[in-house]
């Protein structure tokens, strides 16, 4: 009553209804409500009794996604890997944002950790691919061993279009001879060699070793850089390398001899390359993106879906989910490429 009445005496002495409400933190649909029929009516707005959304998940369906996001395989996958999964089996329970929904409703979705903001910096030379072996990304990385102060190094390239891990090996060095060694033999194993190849590294001593690039111009293989001092103009093999150390089962402590090391790495990459749904390719395996199985993947996804919006329309107003990648792939594009790009995902 008091709201109404300082409204009414402001309004009055020549102040606008619709400013005099905002500053009570009403509506003037609010105060004309209360106002109706020339008394001053209680305020139901926490009394008034709401209708159910027809699309609300049931209490057996809400428990579902518990039970499923608490099962052993789906303990350690975000919603974005655990629905994918789910596609790929036939089975539709709720949508990925539903699932994030219910996650933090049950206080059970949190990030592992915090991570430094992107700089804005002047983007270098653009790659593009719009199919396998076109375009490879390498990089090293340091594995701890169980003796401070030593190292293996583990030596790994990936194709930019299908994110699969196409060459690796663990050495206790880092040599431009070794470098040439994996890519000549990653160049025979994928069937590459001779076709036009773009190989992208960081500035490292092995990387722009005479013999690597002996190597390269040997092969056919055109050498790429990214800018000095610069460290995310290697996204995807940056990426790899944090997908692989906190991948749980990594050993902390360090590995106890090589052989342990490259026992481990063989592990994760078959889990990379087979099982792990890659959100940059829509949350399919680098391995059935690389080896073109991306339509009929998609496909089957589309039907279940399908399915599962014939069953309940109102949950799908906007349509079913876009399982469909991006057609090319850029290593490091202008704002110019990324609007093209976007473009043609539309």
């Amino acid at each position: 009553m008091t709201i109404v009445e300082l409204i009414k005496e402001a309004n009055e002495n020549g102040a606008r209804l619709i400013p005099s409400c905002e500053v009570c933190g009403i509506s003037k649909r609010t105060f004309e409500r209360w106002r109706k029929g020339g008394t001053v009516n209680e305020d139901k707005r926490k009394s008034c009794i709401r209708p159910e959304p027809k699309n609300k998940l049931s209490k057996s369906e809400y428990q579902s996604v518990l039970n499923t996001v608490n099962r052993p395989e789906f303990a350690d996958l975000p919603p974005s890997q655990i629905v994918p999964a789910l596609a790929d089996r036939g089975i539709y329970i709720a949508s990925e944002s539903t699932f994030y929904r219910i996650l933090r409703a049950e206080n059970m979705q949190h990030h592992r950790r915090n991570t430094k903001a992107p700089e804005r910096v002047k983007m270098p030379t653009t790659h593009i691919a719009d199919g396998p072996n076109q375009v490879w990304t390498w990089d090293i990385t340091w594995l701890n061993t169980y003796t401070r102060g030593i190292y293996y190094k583990l030596y790994t390239i990936i194709d930019i279009y299908s994110r699969k891990i196409v060459g690796w090996e663990v050495w206790t060095e880092e040599t431009g001879e070794l470098a040439s060694e994996l890519v000549e033999r990653t160049l025979l194993l994928e069937k590459a060699k001779g076709k036009p190849l773009v190989l992208h590294s960081d500035n490292g001593a092995p990387m722009k070793s005479y013999t690597l690039k002996s190597k390269l111009e040997g092969l056919g293989v055109l050498s790429s850089y990214s800018r000095p001092r610069v460290s995310n103009d290697n996204p995807y093999s940056e990426a790899h390398f944090k997908t692989m150390k906190y991948r749980p089962g990594y050993p902390q402590d360090g590995f106890k001899s090589i052989d342990d090391a490259r026992e481990w790495v063989s592990a994760f990459v078959y889990w990379y390359n087979n099982e792990h749904y890659h959100s940059g390719i829509k949350f399919m395996t680098p391995s059935s993106r690389h080896s073109g199985q991306t339509m009929k993947i998609i496909a089957n996804r589309k039907k279940v879906y399908e399915s599962a919006r014939k069953l309940n329309p109102l949950r799908f107003n906007k349509g079913i989910r876009n399982w469909e990648p991006a057609e090319t792939v850029a290593l490091n594009p202008t704002d110019e490429i990324k609007q093209t790009l976007k473009t043609e995902a539309i």
